[in-house]
C-alpha cells in the first residue's frame, strides 16, 4: 500500500481551491450540456430534414453519425495522454472553438461525403470536449470527498440537454430551416463553450488532498496489467450495449405492439429524464452500501425489465412501467466508472485510464443497435429483448465478480 505523509492545510489555497472548484462544476455543466445539445441530440431532428435535402435516404444520413461516434473513440486515448499530461484548459478550449467551426460547417454540406467527413471532425472534437475530458478535470481537482457531488451536479445538469435541445433544434427548424438552425447552434455553442473552458478550466498546481503518496502512483500500464480493470471493460461493454440497443429499438417495438408512434417516442424520451434519476439514486444508496453492490442492484433490475418487457408492453401502463424500470441504469456508469477508477488506481494517470476503458465502451455503444438489427431481422423482438438482458446480467456480474476479487500488492480495492 502507498504511504503518506501528512501536509498541514493552508487556509488560503483551501479557500481558493474550493472557490475555483464551485466555478469549475457550474462551467462544466453548462458547456456539457450546450455540447451534447449540439453535437449529439440536434442531429436526431435533423435527420430528416438533411436527407431530404441531400437527396440521400435516411439510412446514410443516419451512418454519419455512428461514423461520428467512432470518431470519438478514437480519440479516447491520445486525449487521455494528453490530459494527464497537459490539463484540460487548452484542450477543451480548442476542442470547443474547432467544433463551432465544424458545426458552421455542417450547415453548408451539400453532399453525403462532405457530411461524414465533418461529423468524424466533430466526433473527434466531441472527445476533447464531453464527459471524458470534463470528468478527467473533475477528478484531478476534487478530494475523493468532494469529487462525487462535482461530478453528479454535472451529470445531473448535463442529463437534460435532451430536454432542452431537441425541441429547440426542432423550433429552429419548423420556423427557419436546417442550415440555418446549425448556424443558430453553433453560434450558441461558441460563445458559450469557448470562453467558459478558457476562462474557469484549471491544473491544479498541487494534488487535490492533503496526502501525498510517496511511491510511484499507478500507471496506464498498471490498469491494463490488472484483471480487474478488464473486468470493468466487460461490464461496461455489455451496459453500453444493452441502454444503445434500446434506445434504438424502443420505439419501433412499441409501435409494433400498437401504440401510438407518440406515445412510443414520449416513453422513450423517458429514458433521458431517467438518467438522472438514476444518478441520483445510486448518490444516496452509496450511503448506505457499496458503490459496486449498488450498481450492481441497478443492472440487475435491468436485467429483469428487459425480461419483461414482452408481459408488460401490451399496456400503457405496463410499458411505462417497465421502461422507468430499465431508465434507472441510464448515466449510472457516468458516475460509476470515474468513482471506481479514481479510487484504484489514483488521480495521476485517471485520463489515460479512462481512455483506455471509454473505446471499447464507446465502440460497444455505436455498433449494438446495428448487430441488435440483423438479430431482430432474423430472429425478432424476444430474442432481441433477450439479448439486452443478458448483456445487462452480464455487466451484474461483472460488477459482483469486480467487487469480490483480491486486488495485486501495491493496489486498493
Amino acid at each position: 500500500m502507498p504511504t503518506t505523509t501528512t501536509v498541514p492545510a493552508d487556509p488560503t489555497v483551501g479557500g481558493h481551491r474550493s472557490t475555483h472548484g464551485r466555478r469549475i462544476v457550474a462551467a462544466l455543466a453548462i458547456t456539457q450540456t450546450v455540447g451534447y445539445g449540439t453535437l449529439y441530440y440536434a442531429y436526431a431532428v435533423l435527420l430528416n430534414p438533411m436527407a431530404a435535402s441531400l437527396g440521400t435516404p435516411t439510412t446514410a444520413v443516419t451512418g454519419a453519425l455512428t461514423a461520428s461516434v467512432l470518431a470519438g473513440a478514437a480519440m479516447a486515448i491520445p486525449v487521455g495522454r494528453w490530459l494527464d499530461r497537459h490539463g484540460g484548459r487548452a484542450l477543451m478550449t480548442v476542442g470547443s472553438a474547432t467544433a463551432t467551426a465544424l458545426v458552421l460547417a455542417w450547415s453548408q454540406v451539400h453532399t453525403v461525403w462532405q457530411l461524414y467527413a465533418v461529423m468524424i471532425g466533430i466526433g473527434a472534437t466531441g472527445a476533447m470536449v464531453l464527459y471524458e475530458p470534463a470528468f478527467a478535470v473533475i477528478v484531478t481537482w476534487f478530494t475523493p470527498e468532494r469529487r462525487g457531488n462535482a461530478l453528479l451536479v454535472v451529470t445531473v445538469v448535463a442529463g437534460f440537454a435532451s430536454t432542452i435541445f431537441l425541441p429547440l433544434t426542432g423550433l429552429l427548424v419548423e420556423h427557419l430551416n436546417w442550415r440555418s438552425t446549425l448556424i443558430i447552434l453553433a453560434a450558441i455553442h461558441g460563445l458559450i463553450t469557448v470562453p467558459l473552458h478558457a476562462a474557469t478550466i484549471r491544473r491544479p498546481s498541487h494534488p487535490p488532498a492533503h496526502h501525498r503518496e510517496k511511491e510511484r502512483p499507478p500507471s496506464a500500464r498498471t490498469a491494463t496489467g490488472d484483471a480487474r480493470f478488464w473486468i470493468l471493460v466487460i461490464t461496461f461493454v455489455a451496459h453500453a450495449a444493452a441502454t444503445s440497443t434500446m434506445v434504438v429499438h424502443l420505439v419501433r417495438y412499441l409501435t409494433s405492439r400498437g401504440h401510438p408512434a407518440t406515445f412510443a417516442a414520449t416513453v422513450t424520451g423517458l429514458l433521458g429524464v431517467l438518467s438522472v434519476t438514476g444518478r441520483l439514486v445510486l448518490t444516496a444508496a452509496r450511503r448506505i452500501a457499496t458503490l459496486t453492490a449498488v450498481v450492481a442492484v441497478i443492472f440487475a433490475i435491468q436485467a429483469v425489465a428487459a425480461v419483461c418487457v414482452p408481459a408488460l408492453a401490451g399496456s400503457r401502463v405496463g410499458a411505462v412501467g417497465a421502461v422507468v424500470a430499465f431508465g434507472l441504469g441510464f448515466g449510472v456508469s457516468s458516475l460509476a466508472v470515474p468513482a471506481l477508477l479514481a479510487d484504484r488506481y489514483g488521480t495521476t494517470a485517471y485520463a489515460s485510464i479512462a481512455g483506455i476503458l471509454a473505446l471499447p465502451v464507446t465502440i460497444s455503444r455505436a455498433t449494438a443497435p446495428l448487430a441488435a438489427a440483423a438479430l431482430l431481422h432474423t430472429t425478432g423482438y424476444p430474442w432481441l429483448l433477450t439479448a439486452v438482458a443478458i448483456c445487462c446480467t452480464l455487466a451484474t456480474t461483472g460488477m459482483l465478480v469486480r467487487a469480490r476479487s483480491l486486488p495485486p500488492q501495491g493496489l486498493s480495492r
